[in-house]
């Protein structure tokens, strides 16, 4: 079995990000996998440790994002792909694209793992753009995951605590979320060992010749607001409520 998972590199959410220009931040800060991304390559893993088989792990970005091709790597994927390009910003299609491309000169997927988003952009397309390009079905906001006779049986998180379960053929296209699994941590062996296996290396513009396909563009980047502050409301729920009133009019 083939098991390709998609990871993206991305600022960790837990550092203040710096917008230098209208459109670029300072991209000095600390980058990691994707945190969706993580659940995938987690189950990716224990599928192969199950029931054999190799996991490919495919990003886009810059060189830096080795970092995340690496630490994939440390927790028992077998092998990477890094399609690199020296852009900020790349549209999903154009993405999509890339690794498709790269995924088609490398094997045949059986199963192709993905985030159910990247927590930067958010644009929550590359499941379906893979799905639909490799004319798969697709299951996101996976929360619960098991496969047998080439079946593979998902919940699917809908909203007010209420799942769907969903059974699929392989190939197919699975998009996780939190509380899938738990993602183990890289322990010194296998961070030695990662540093030995094998990354094939593409250049973005060799992959999508035409980035016409395009059809979005990172117009402007802005600070998000700082939060207001919270008020307590002293006295007996009554007194409370009026003082509530008065500051919502």
């Amino acid at each position: 079995m083939q098991i390709y998972v998609c990871v993206k590199h991305v600022p960790d959410t837990a550092i203040p990000i710096k917008i230098t220009g209208k459109n670029s931040f300072d991209e000095s800060v600390n980058f990691v996998v994707n945190p969706y991304d993580e659940f995938a390559v987690e189950q990716a893993v224990q599928i192969k440790e199950k029931q054999g088989g190799e996991v490919v792990v495919v990003t886009v970005g810059k060189e830096a994002a080795m970092k995340s091709v690496r630490s994939a790597l440390a927790v028992g994927a077998d092998r990477g792909i890094l399609i690199k390009t020296d852009a900020s910003f790349l549209d999903s299609a154009v993405v999509a694209a890339a690794i498709r491309k790269a995924i088609e000169q490398d094997g045949k997927p059986d199963m192709i793992f993905t985030g159910k988003q990247s927590v930067d952009s958010e644009g929550m397309q590359m499941q379906y753009r893979l799905a639909a390009a490799f004319d798969m079905p697709v299951v996101t906001e996976v929360a619960a995951f098991s496969m047998s006779d080439g079946k593979v049986t998902v919940e699917r998180e809908v909203g007010g605590g209420a799942r769907q379960v969903i059974e699929m053929t392989l190939p197919c296209v699975v998009a996780a979320t939190k509380g899938l699994n738990q993602p183990r941590y890289a322990n010194m062996p296998g961070i030695m060992k990662a540093k030995k296996k094998e990354v094939k290396q593409f250049n973005l513009s060799d992959m999508v010749p035409d980035f016409n396909i395009a059809g979005t563009e990172l117009l402007e980047l802005e600070i998000f607001p700082d939060k207001g502050k919270a008020k307590m409301l002293p006295g007996s729920p009554k007194e409370a409520a009026e003082q509530l009133v008065k500051l919502l009019a």
